[in-house]
């Protein structure tokens, strides 16, 4: 067995262990009412997605995502939550160290897997992960995670999440999916980051062509490129009209009952399952590593 497909495996455990910190996390994470930045990059930028739209969306306050690279100095936040992996990513440390003017570094927060590296020197408090930490180049169960703990934080029971996550596990992977000449995904409000991470874990696990939008834009282009033998993945309510609207171009609609995050377990297990059917390493990504240091 791969790393990937070990630690896409123990994804139900690793949210338990997520729920339990997050019960103890105090004023660590942002408190209702303040105004947040959610930076990260990669799929770190995707979780903060999903987690920025589950936050104001439960009435918490303001909240907006960005890649760090791109964050706008100019606007002030009561808290920056920096997401990263490795705590080395260069856009994250250059942001967090300092290149937002009059953040106090206590009102930034690194969710990181180890709290020995640069990042978490550099901010004012830390939430380690370490549990959820991979070896893996390809992020799976450390991004399932950050995510889950920020579920758990915002009071959400994840009790039916890991009993998807867990027939998600059991479920065959579809060998049709595996041999689909291209996979879009979708998804509405939050699972729009979803949809964009399964793409990603497409591309970077399987060099797959892969797509993904919003549910309700889809229709304004992108369908052009359904057809027989490609397949229409929604994260997810799917809505209305759309599911005839694909049937039409004789491709596969792939959806389940699944919490969306435990869908999304699916979809990792099939770019693995897709890249091993091309002849490829899904541990050693092709042109990647595990953390994007710049000189």
């Amino acid at each position: 067995m791969s790393f990937t497909q070990d630690e896409i495996a123990t994804q139900p455990e690793s949210w338990l262990r997520a729920a339990e910190t997050a019960a103890g996390l105090g004023d660590a994470l942002p408190s209702a009412g303040e105004e947040v930045a959610v930076v990260g990059c990669g799929t770190s930028l995707y979780i903060a997605r999903s987690y920025a739209v589950l936050r104001e969306s439960a009435g918490h306050g303001r909240t907006d995502a960005f890649a760090a690279s791109q964050f706008p100095t100019g606007r002030r936040y009561d808290r920056i939550v920096a997401l990263t992996r490795s705590g080395t990513t260069t856009e994250v440390l250059d942001l967090v160290r300092g290149a937002v003017p009059d953040t106090p570094a206590e009102r930034i927060t690194a969710i990181t897997a180890d709290p020995a590296t640069p990042v978490a020197a550099a901010a004012g408090r830390v939430v380690a992960l370490p549990f959820a930490d991979e070896r893996s180049v390809v992020q799976t169960r450390f991004a399932t995670t950050a995510l889950a703990l920020l579920r758990a934080h915002l009071g959400e029971d994840l009790t039916a999440a890991v009993a998807d996550a867990r027939r998600a596990l059991l479920a065959p992977v579809d060998p049709g999916l595996v041999e689909a000449g291209q996979v879009t995904f979708l998804g509405s409000g939050w699972t729009c980051g979803l949809a964009d991470e399964a793409a990603l874990k497409m591309r970077e696990a399987a060099g797959a062509w892969t797509e993904s939008y919003p549910a309700m834009e889809y229709r304004h282009g992108p369908i052009s490129i359904a057809a027989p033998g490609r397949a229409v993945w929604v994260f997810g309510r799917v809505p209305a009209g759309l599911a005839d609207d694909i049937a039409r171009t004789g491709a596969t609609l792939v959806h389940t009952d699944l919490d969306p995050l435990a869908d999304l377990i699916r979809a990792q297990r099939l770019a693995v399952a897709r890249a091993e059917a091309a002849g490829l390493d899904p541990d050693r990504p092709r042109n990647l590593t595990r953390s994007v240091v710049l000189s």
